[in-house]
């Protein structure tokens, strides 16, 4: 993780037993405990957001969605009065 102007504070609560377990991985990690923690907590939120956000085709469905991209559908009559509608709102 790149070093970064830290501007912002995240304050969190637990009980004494979390505590002590954060403060002996963090020193096994030879980190402090604040680093300890935003290390694996940045870890584990990209993790989530790649989880949520990306998507992933088999080898099939891959050449079917190529296979669109390269022979469209034509557009049906609400398709083309919505690009007439945005064509008259954006300029």
């Amino acid at each position: 993780m790149p070093t970064l102007s830290k501007d912002t504070r995240l304050h969190i609560r637990c009980d004494q037993e979390i505590r002590r377990l954060l403060d002996k991985a963090a020193a096994y990690a030879h980190m402090s405990v604040s680093e300890f923690v935003l290390r694996n907590a940045v870890e584990q939120a990209q993790s989530v957001v790649q989880a949520h956000e990306a998507i992933t085709l088999s080898q099939d469905d891959f050449a079917a969605f190529l296979d669109a991209l390269d022979a469209p559908a034509p557009a049906n009559p609400a398709l083309q009065r919505a690009f007439q509608r945005h064509a008259k709102h954006v300029q």
